[in-house]
């Protein structure tokens, strides 16, 4: 099954190899002092893989050679076919020794070098798009969504979520006890969610902007802060939703350094009344439904992906509430960008004022949250180069800089990056 648009496949890519010198030498000379990378599990898999090694101690080491700080994520939804193929992947609790295993492996290859570590990369989209959607691997949903040969949307989201909490869990507890305290390093997770807005100014619109949050949100940060998922969660999804023994509990709580977060857009909410008691699944689970208009009017300004508008002030409630309702954890942004049409000339994607647009107001929105004292330590624009991206394949464009794939992936600035350069040397 391909649900990429335009049956995009992986033929092409950017090389972090024969032309990573040139990129790298690309993003130093546009005054970039971090950079976030991820090893490919399958590539240090199946025993340990020394070229797998060696390819990312080149990668690491010519960033550092160029000052550039890696931010390392180890699992970006790229399970090994095998432990798939095994026992089935997150379904089953056996990932949890597998995956604090492969983070061993590279904290001890890399720790020396490599001083943030981000256990996983919106765990959310795994869990929602692999087994609920049955958008993203492995492709899993109800039989009732038609396109999906097996899994329960209304139990599979549910179980997937609570096994990588407690591999992302495994992992900290590892790092902690046997690494941290001679790497010096930090690590913790980074997290998802569009910010959540009542539809009216009804209470049952406000509780159902409350509970989308929850669901996409809470799911994972109520967990990591408190211990258990929230009550919103608990009360809705009832048995279908695992529940945490008391040492799993203390484990998942307070377990990261910091807080890595994704920010895009933000949605309206409204209330649903009623509950879908024949085909659950956890889509329809929170009683809420979200959309980007309200009266006919965009929630924002549109950007070239068809549901995704701009709202920089959201940004800015998010951190906020956060920092207010989380304990106040130190946060990263470690995503922030638009895409554009892959539909016009390299001499015409360079040009991209909307995006230019999009990360001033989204900066600003950020100073603001950083003058109500949020604790923000640092920002990733999505991305550096055009790249696959997982559905929309090579028909969007998220990048400050141009890649031709067409011509040898050649590479030009686009006018966002000349921005963010002057921007960073103000």
């Amino acid at each position: 099954m391909n649900t990429l648009e335009e049956g995009s496949k992986i033929d092409q890519k950017i090389p972090k190899d024969d032309e990573a010198e040139d990129s790298l030498e690309l993003k130093r000379s546009e005054v970039n002092e971090e950079d976030e990378g991820e090893p490919i599990w399958g590539k240090l898999s199946g025993g340990v893989n020394k070229e797998g090694i060696a390819f990312y101690n080149n990668v690491i080491n010519d960033l550092l050679s160029k000052g550039i700080q890696p931010f390392i994520t180890i699992f970006h939804w790229d399970l090994p076919q095998a432990l798939e193929d095994e026992y089935g992947g997150f379904l089953s609790p056996h990932i949890v020794n597998d995956f604090r295993d492969f983070a061993e492996l590279c904290f001890k290859e890399f720790g020396d070098r490599v001083k943030h570590w981000i256990t996983m990369n919106e765990p959310w989209s795994y869990s929602y798009g692999g087994y609920d959607a049955g958008l993203l691997a492995p492709g899993r949903c109800s039989a009732f969504m038609a396109f999906c040969p097996k899994g329960n949307s209304g139990t599979e989201p549910y179980i997937v979520t609570h096994n990588l909490l407690l591999s992302h869990a495994a992992a900290v507890k590892l790092y902690k006890e046997k690494y941290q305290a001679y790497q010096k390093g930090q690590i913790g997770i980074t997290l998802v969610t569009y910010w959540m807005i009542p539809y009216s100014n009804s209470k049952a619109d406000k509780d159902a902007a409350q509970r989308a949050l929850d669901f996409m949100y809470g799911w994972f940060i109520e967990p990591l802060s408190f211990g258990e998922y929230p009550k919103s969660m608990r009360r809705l999804v009832g048995k279908r939703l695992p529940r945490f023994t008391k040492e799993q509990a203390m484990l998942v709580k307070g377990s990261f350094d910091f807080l890595g977060l994704n920010y895009y857009i933000a949605n309206y909410v409204l209330n649903v009344p009623t509950s879908n008691s024949v085909n659950l699944s956890y889509t329809t689970d929170s009683l809420s439904n979200q959309t980007a208009f309200r009266n006919g009017v965009a929630i924002g300004r549109p950007t070239g992906v068809p549901a995704f508008f701009m709202y920089p002030k959201g940004l800015k409630d998010l951190l906020v509430y956060t920092k207010e309702k989380y304990n106040d954890p130190v946060i990263y942004i470690t995503e922030n960008g638009m895409g554009d049409n892959n539909n016009v000339t390299t001499e015409d994607g360079i040009k991209d004022p909307q995006r230019v647009y999009f990360y001033n107001q989204h900066l600003l929105s950020l100073k603001n949250a950083i003058a109500a004292g949020v604790k923000v330590k640092g920002y990733f624009t999505w991305a550096f180069l055009d790249n696959f991206e997982w559905l929309s394949g090579y028909t969007q464009r998220f990048g400050i800089v141009y890649v031709d794939f067409k011509d040898g992936l050649k590479r030009y600035p686009k006018h966002s990056a000349l921005w963010f350069k002057k921007f960073l040397l103000k």
